[in-house]
């Protein structure tokens, strides 16, 4: 499905999965591009933690929607996910997804999809969101870091996760422990660290490596669903 970007003719790109006894609606971010990679059988192929877990998500009773990259943009780096135009497509997909569901909204980030819920976090609060979660945040030498946002505006509960193991250099582990100590505001925060999983290969920062939890889907993924039903536990 497609959702209008807020500007000119471009849209949105949206992955949507309704479950009639989702108790809260969760918007993915993916990191990267956020291409929808190869699409077969109207099913998006790219390989991302989040957008692989998608089912992962809608099994522990959720609606889902994967936010893929605007039609207009070739590439969705680290200033196009700190700007305006970028929080204003979030804001419309949240709009979206309030008025298809009408249950909370979460927003779920991964890597540079980190990013874009940080920026959209503290642009919409807890009036439009109801919850965030960063996995495999970046932490450092990127604009829109998360430590370099002005993280101590959100006010909605924050859950920070990441694997022990990450060796992506923008993404270090106990950088992101640190981004707690940052939400100042926020009423729930914790931090996760797992160590987990197996066969990591390719680009340490690419999501076959353990910055994309490989072969521990379905256990970071209860964590998350865990902690958004009883934020703070």
């Amino acid at each position: 499905m497609h959702i209008d970007a807020g500007r000119a003719n471009a849209y949105v790109p949206v992955y949507a999965m309704a479950n009639p006894n989702a108790t809260a609606t969760l918007i993915l971010l993916p990191g990267g591009d956020s291409g929808t990679g190869r699409v077969s059988n109207g099913q998006p192929g790219s390989m991302n933690f989040l957008v692989r877990s998608r089912q992962l998500f809608a099994d522990e009773g959720f609606n889902v929607l994967v936010m893929f990259r605007a039609s207009d943009l070739r590439t969705l780096d680290f200033p196009e996910r700190i700007s305006s135009e970028h929080v204003k497509e979030i804001s419309n997909v949240v709009d979206y997804a309030t008025q298809t569901f009408g249950k909370p909204v979460w927003l779920v980030g991964t890597s540079r999809g980190t990013v874009s819920g940080t920026a959209a976090a503290i642009a919409l609060g807890k009036a439009h969101i109801a919850g965030l979660v960063l996995t495999s945040s970046v932490t450092n030498r990127k604009a829109g870091a998360i430590g370099a946002q002005d993280i101590e505006k959100i006010d909605v509960p924050t859950l920070v996760l990441h694997h022990k193991l990450d060796a992506c250099p923008i993404c270090v582990p106990s950088q992101a422990e640190a981004i707690i100590g940052g939400l100042k505001n926020a009423p729930a925060k914790k931090f996760i660290l797992v160590d987990g999983g197996s066969s990591p290969k390719g680009d340490p920062c690419e999501a076959e490596h353990w910055h994309g939890y490989p072969n521990f889907e379905a256990q970071t993924v209860r964590l998350i669903a865990d902690w958004i039903r009883n934020p703070g536990d």
